[in-house]
């Protein structure tokens, strides 16, 4: 079968209101890719910016997968969220990228968002906190829902990620990219 080996990063995240980030990340690919190794979700650890609103995480990502054809190529969803000074979570934003197709070394930006929500909603969130969530963050936010066009939203920050990406066998099998 013809492989596909992922290395690289989760460097950080920019532009969002907030400090003290942590981000949550997880890959899909489709019913005709296998992981042979490494883990396909994960959280980063939560980082307090003093100097400038950049977040560094550095967070490692190493996955190999092996695959019979290019339908289903992996995504990488994100989920950016906030530390209060108590230890409450809220989510600052949803992003997905898809993880390119070239091998090499890649720099990649993934823009993010979060729901609108009602003005009372907003209101809300300021004075108390929390905010409107997805229910099902990766159906929503990595595949081409049709529910997708109804939501509200606003543009939170990026995420910043840089990979390298390796291709093994795929002349050999008959997969062309």
């Amino acid at each position: 079968m013809a492989e596909v080996h992922v290395i690289g990063q989760l460097v950080g995240a920019s532009g969002f209101p907030q400090r003290r980030l942590f981000c949550k990340w997880g890959l899909h690919a489709g019913s005709a890719w296998k992981l042979l190794s490494g883990l396909s979700s994960g959280q980063t650890q939560v980082d307090d910016p003093q100097a400038d609103d950049v977040t560094y995480w550095c967070h490692p990502l190493d996955v190999h997968y092996a695959t019979k054809g290019l339908q289903g190529w992996p995504k990488l969803h994100l989920q950016v969220w906030h530390q209060d000074d108590f230890g409450r979570s809220q989510i600052l934003g949803y992003g997905f990228c898809h993880i390119p197709a070239s091998p090499g070394c890649h720099s990649l930006t993934c823009v993010t968002w979060r729901p609108r929500g009602s003005w009372q909603e907003r209101l809300s969130q300021r004075l108390v906190g929390g905010g409107p969530q997805l229910r099902a963050p990766e159906a929503t936010v990595a595949t081409a829902a049709p529910e997708r066009f109804r939501l509200h939203t606003e543009a939170s920050g990026s995420v910043h990620l840089q990979l390298g990406l390796l291709l093994r066998h795929f002349e050999r099998y008959g997969v062309e990219c």
